[in-house]
């Protein structure tokens, strides 16, 4: 059972007031979930089980780096206002954001003002997706004509023919393949992707081979307006990507997928317009961030975790906490602190989504964690910025490039995206990865770096 803020606070009032009644069917509903809990922690789960075979990052050349001075200088004198205020809001936002001065943006964001194109947007994607697919490949030696289905996201940029069918055309992959693309659902995409073939490949034949990409284009998305809740999207988005190989065999795989939860509050209208695509006053087409961002992604996060809270959570955990309870009713509430499950219990890498620095504070204080549990995700925003739905393979490269994974470890990722959406996944390590991937391979002898907190 999983405890926030505001169930410890209705079980307080309800041991002040010493309501019988609402005790016990308090009581009732906790031995329900421990019973479920249990039940799920002891059966084996009867589909077939979805593995990881390996996933690769991609590293843009070094000639795509953008200082953050740099690109503050470029957004300033792109805008038709010179407005020392709006510079100020910039420099204030981009020192508080996380990242660091060797993020990467696509070679239009480096002319004053940006140049666009659809070419350019093409270009972008095709490097990015196919060198990351040229690495995955390499390292698992797989031949193409075992992949039977792919999975593709992207948000923003979708063209016609679709990234799918661009993968297809260039890997020469087979003509029965299960293939779809993902757009429109922001960072969260990535996870859902994963779910989606994890689907498909349960009720495939054995042995089958999942593709799963995960990008943001950015070229063509960059916003000239002056809003500052859309200015946001330009200090925080980096050029990235990731690529996926799943399995339903073990032989040859690095991680076994344990559990897999999606959480959407769309049908709130405040959570369905805190991330959203539109034109401003004057007509500029942006991502609208709204104020009420983090409050939002508690609420989702909170939403996520009741559920996946009982499947990851040491059984010992669960009963250690109804003991707790126990106590602290029979003594009126006034002596026993009531215990709070500890989340470190219940894995031993954390990967966060990367979307910023208060999104990565908010989730920290939100399930008490430490600095070293969001370490990765610290870094990987310091590192690469918000690389949107990629930005969990990252990070899960980071931990693996510090050498800190084992046999048997348990990784948690935590995503969020527009809609609004909290998606989570739980990963068994099977086998470490051998060398550090592309990524992180030169650079990972620096992290973790000193990065400041609540300026």
């Amino acid at each position: 059972m999983i405890l926030t803020a505001a169930t410890v606070l209705a079980l307080d009032e309800l041991l002040i007031c010493h309501d019988v009644s609402a005790l016990i069917r308090f009581f009732l509903f906790f031995l329900c979930l421990l019973t479920t809990s249990t039940t799920l922690y002891l059966t084996k789960n009867r589909s077939r089980t979805v593995y990881l075979v390996d996933y690769a990052c991609f590293r843009p050349n070094s000639n795509y780096r953008i200082s953050k001075a740099a690109w503050i200088e470029s957004i300033h004198h792109s805008q038709s206002k010179d407005d020392s205020r709006f510079l100020g809001f910039l420099e204030c936002i981009s020192e508080r954001s996380g990242l660091g001065d060797e993020t990467y943006l696509p070679p239009c964001h480096h002319y004053i003002p940006p140049c666009y194109s659809l070419s350019e947007a093409r270009a972008d994607a095709e490097l990015t997706i196919f060198t990351t697919i040229d690495d995955l490949l390499m390292k698992t030696s797989i031949n193409t004509d075992a992949i039977a289905v792919l999975v593709v996201n992207c948000s923003l940029f979708n063209p016609t023919p679709s990234f799918s069918d661009m993968i297809m055309r260039r890997y020469k992959l087979r003509g029965d393949i299960c293939n779809v693309q993902l757009s429109g659902m922001g960072c969260s995409a990535g996870l859902i992707a994963v779910g989606l073939a994890k689907n498909v490949l349960q009720s495939a034949p054995s042995n089958t081979h999942a593709l799963v990409v995960s990008t943001e284009i950015i070229t063509g998305n960059y916003y000239t307006g002056m809003k500052r809740e859309m200015q946001l999207t330009n200090l925080l988005f980096r050029t990235g990507g990731s690529a996926v190989l799943l399995s339903t065999s073990r032989a040859e795989a690095r991680f076994q997928l344990a559990h897999i939860i999606r959480k959407s509050t769309s049908s709130d209208d405040n959570a369905y317009r805190c991330v959203i695509h539109e034109e401003d006053d004057e007509g500029n087409l942006g991502i609208n961030l709204s104020k009420d961002l983090v409050a939002v992604a508690g609420k989702a996060l909170r939403a996520n975790v009741a559920t996946i809270g009982p499947l990851i959570l040491p059984v010992s955990v669960q009963i250690s906490f109804f003991m707790s309870f126990i106590s602290r009713w029979v003594q009126n509430g006034t002596t026993s602190k009531l215990y709070v499950p500890d989340f470190s219990n219940a894995f031993h890498h954390l990967c966060i989504h990367a979307g910023g620095r208060a999104v990565v504070d908010a989730v920290q204080r939100s399930l008490g964690l430490l600095d070293e549990h969001v370490e990765p995700s610290r870094m990987t925003l310091h590192r690469f910025g918000n690389t949107s739905s990629s930005s969990l393979w990252y990070e899960l490269a980071y931990s693996e490039a510090k050498g800190r994974m084992r046999k048997g470890d348990r990784v948690w990722m935590i995503t969020f995206g527009s809609g609004y959406k909290c998606n989570s996944a739980v990963w068994k390590c099977i086998q470490p990865a051998k060398s550090a991937d592309r990524a992180w391979e030169d650079c990972i002898y620096r992290y973790p770096v000193n990065v400041p907190k609540g300026v």
